[in-house]
C-alpha cells in the first residue's frame, strides 16, 4: 500500500460534532430520525456485510450480476485511471471493476472511502496484496461531510454502489449530487448504483429478513447513541417496523416505542420523552426509476452516458460524466 490517509483529530471532532447536531435535529423534530451513517461503525458495518449475504437481499446479488456482465463495459466507458470508492465496506463487488481495470492496465489508483476505520484498513490491505503496482489510497470519512478529501489528479470515477443514494432524502441527495458534481472535473464520472421499485412484498421480505440481521443492524443505532452520547436507550422498550411507503417509493426502517418511556442523552444535552407507539425513523431505502434517475442527475449537472440494469430489472447502474 503507496499511501495512506489516516484520521486526524480534526476529523475525529467534526463527526463527533455532527453526531450531536444529528441527533438534536432530528429525534426533537416529528417524526423523528437518525441519519443511517451513524449505523455503521465497526459492528454495524459488520452487520451490513452479512445483510448482503442473506437470501432475502436481492440487491447485493443484482448490482453483482450487474458488474459481472458488464464491467468491462463500465471501465472502457469511464476511461478513468483513479477509482474511488463511496461507503466502501469490504469493496468486494468493487473487485470485479478492479479485475476490469486491472486488464485494462488504465488504473493507477484506487481510493476506497468509509467512516468504519476496521472494515477500511482491512479491505485496503487484501486490495493492496491482490493488485500490486496499485496504489491505494483509504480515506477514513463520511462521504457526506468530507468529499474535499477524495484524491485529486487523473480521470476519476467515482463508484457509489448497493443503492445507498437512497438513504438519503430527496433534499439531501440534491445536496450530495451537487457538492459531488462541483468537485469533479470535466471528464470525471460517477458509477451510480440504484434499487428499482418492484412489488411490495419483495422490498418488506428484504429488509424484514427471517434471521433477524436486519432488525440487529437498526437496533445497533441505538447502541451507538448510548456508548457516544451517554445515552440510557433500553432496547426492549423498542419493536422493530419496517414500512413500505408507496406514495414516496421508499422503505422505512422504524424502531417503534412499546412503552412511555424517558430517554437521556447527556452527550447532546437532550432529554426524550417517547409516548407508547411513537416512532424513531433510523433509515429510508428510496427505490428509483430509470428516469428518475436521469431527471437527478442531470439536475446536478451530471448527464447520463449508459445504463444497466439486471436481467429481472431489479437493479441499475448509471454512468453520469461531467460535462
Amino acid at each position: 500500500m503507496n499511501a495512506r490517509h489516516e484520521p486526524d483529530t480534526e476529523t475525529a471532532q467534526q463527526a463527533d460534532a455532527s453526531l450531536v447536531d444529528d441527533v438534536r435535529r432530528g429525534l426533537t423534530r416529528h417524526p423523528r430520525t437518525l441519519p443511517p451513517r451513524w449505523l455503521y461503525d465497526d459492528h454495524g458495518s459488520a452487520l451490513f456485510d452479512e445483510i448482503t449475504r442473506l437470501p432475502e437481499y436481492y440487491p447485493f446479488t443484482a448490482e453483482h450480476s450487474i458488474l459481472q456482465a458488464h464491467a468491462d463495459e463500465i471501465v472502457t466507458a469511464s476511461g478513468a485511471t483513479t477509482l474511488v470508492e463511496l461507503g466502501s465496506g469490504t469493496s468486494e463487488k468493487t473487485r470485479l471493476l478492479l479485475d476490469a481495470f486491472t486488464s485494462t492496465g488504465q488504473l493507477a489508483r484506487f481510493a476506497p472511502v468509509d467512516v468504519s476505520e476496521a472494515t477500511l484498513r482491512s479491505a485496503a490491505e487484501q486490495i493492496a496484496g491482490t493488485y500490486p503496482g496499485l496504489e491505494v489510497v483509504p480515506v477514513v470519512g463520511d462521504f457526506t461531510l468530507h468529499l474535499a478529501q477524495l484524491p485529486q489528479g487523473g480521470r476519476r470515477m467515482v463508484a457509489f454502489l448497493g443503492g445507498t443514494i437512497g438513504n438519503l432524502y430527496l433534499e439531501e441527495r440534491k445536496a450530495f449530487l451537487g457538492a459531488l458534481a462541483d468537485l469533479l472535473q470535466p471528464g470525471d464520472s460517477l458509477l451510480l448504483g440504484t434499487d428499482l421499485v418492484k412489488s411490495a412484498d419483495r422490498l418488506i421480505a428484504a429488509y424484514d429478513d427471517s434471521q433477524g440481521v436486519t432488525e440487529a443492524f437498526i437496533r445497533n443505532s441505538l447502541t451507538v447513541l448510548n456508548r457516544e452520547l451517554g445515552g440510557d436507550f433500553d432496547q426492549a422498550g423498542f419493536s422493530y417496523i419496517p414500512f413500505w411507503d408507496a406514495h414516496m417509493e421508499r422503505m422505512d426502517m422504524r424502531l417503534r416505542s412499546e412503552v412511555p418511556q424517558r430517554i437521556t442523552l447527556p452527550g447532546a444535552d437532550l432529554v426524550l420523552d417517547l409516548a407508547v407507539g411513537e416512532e424513531l425513523r433510523v433509515e429510508i431505502s428510496t427505490k428509483f426509476r430509470v428516469s428518475k434517475i436521469a431527471a437527478e442527475l442531470e439536475t446536478a449537472g451530471l448527464a447520463v452516458a449508459r445504463v444497466w440494469t439486471d436481467e429481472p430489472g431489479e437493479f441499475a447502474l448509471t454512468l453520469a460524466v461531467k460535462s
